[in-house]
């Protein structure tokens, strides 16, 4: 792990980095859903970015930077999906090879995508096997350079550089900001930002019910994993502890954390299908939910929310289109 620290001017850094290779991604507004919520609320569609989510914002910032040598040796990471695509993804655009660990229930669209940027697939079990582990004893065997999810400086800024454009296009005082939280990493970033740029805004990480640890560590003061529940459909925010760089950040500057359902979450990825006409996953509708579901006051309120991708499973979003979706708990009592 670095011991570089990041911080808002990584973050200014980073966007003059990644500037040549990625999307400057909508800020959206609906006005069906600020008359639902009773005030404005400005989407920002990381679904759009390249790979399908803020994870190559990160990936590039760090991948950009290697040496000759780092690229000839490639890069190793772990990931459920969406920062697999975006190394891959980054790794093409530079020239150099990528092995990606990745857990065996992983959705078969995000690691088709990962293939398809020309990355390599090692598959494991989420519940039995470690992938830091994994993913360090590959890196050492191969001599390649790990690039971790969201534990990296530069990942950090990397992602930080949604809030930089997110501020510029809304051109107006935002009063609080709502963004999916696994690892942490973009709401590190995105913390950063707002620190130094938007001291008033409140932002507010939202997590699964079942992997809410970064509501368990803000509450006891220090990093906390959570008990082993059954897994979620936000398989973008199944992280079993908030990051040790990724923390200190959120735990300065966050107004605390929200969990959704996962009924929730599907109810958030069909409103945006049918309503905002956009495709977004389970875990980077997370915000968007915890706002329809009511968590966050909205009214009279400017609220941002990051939509941070849009990976889903063909399967399981027409299920949810169609009304057949059952949440794992619901299924397990039927049975």
């Amino acid at each position: 792990m670095s011991d570089r620290i990041a911080s808002y001017e990584g973050v200014l850094d980073a966007a003059r980095q990644i500037a040549p290779a990625a999307v400057r991604t909508p800020l959206i507004e609906s006005p069906a859903l600020n008359e639902r919520v009773g005030g404005r609320v400005l989407l920002k569609a990381e679904t759009m970015q390249v790979a399908g989510a803020f994870k190559f914002r990160g990936a590039y910032n760090r991948i950009s930077r290697f040496s000759v040598d780092e690229l000839k040796a490639g890069v190793v990471a772990f990931s459920s999906g969406n920062h697999a695509q975006g190394v891959a993804a980054a790794a093409r655009l530079m020239g150099t090879r990528a092995l990606i660990v990745m857990p065996a229930d992983s959705p078969a669209i995000k690691i088709a995508g990962v293939k398809s940027f020309g990355g390599e697939v090692r598959l494991y079990d989420r519940w039995t096997e470690s992938r830091e582990e994994i993913g360090a004893a590959v890196a050492k065997e191969r001599g390649s350079v790990l690039v971790p999810p969201f534990d990296d400086p530069y990942v950090i800024e990397g992602q930080g550089t949604s809030a930089l454009e997110l501020l510029d296009q809304a051109n107006a005082p935002i009063d609080q900001l709502l963004c999916p939280c696994s690892g942490g990493g973009l709401m590190a970033g995105i913390d950063l930002v707002m620190e130094a740029r938007s001291a008033q805004t409140k932002t507010w990480a939202v997590e699964p019910e079942h992997f809410d640890d970064t509501a368990r560590s803000l509450a006891a003061g220090e990093r906390m994993g959570h008990p082993q529940g059954p897994p979620s459909i936000c398989d973008a925010l199944q992280t079993p502890i908030p990051g040790v760089l990724t923390f200190p950040i959120n735990q300065r500057v966050l107004s605390g954390a929200l969990s959704i359902t996962d009924r929730e979450a599907a109810e958030a990825v069909a409103y945006a299908f049918r309503t905002l006409k956009l495709v977004v996953e389970p875990g980077g509708a997370a915000g968007l939910a915890a706002l329809l579901a009511g968590k966050l006051d909205a009214r009279g309120k400017t609220t941002a929310v990051i939509l941070s991708g849009g990976n889903i499973d063909p399967g399981l979003f027409a299920e949810i289109i169609e009304g057949r979706f059952e949440p794992v708990a619901q299924k397990g009592a039927a049975a």
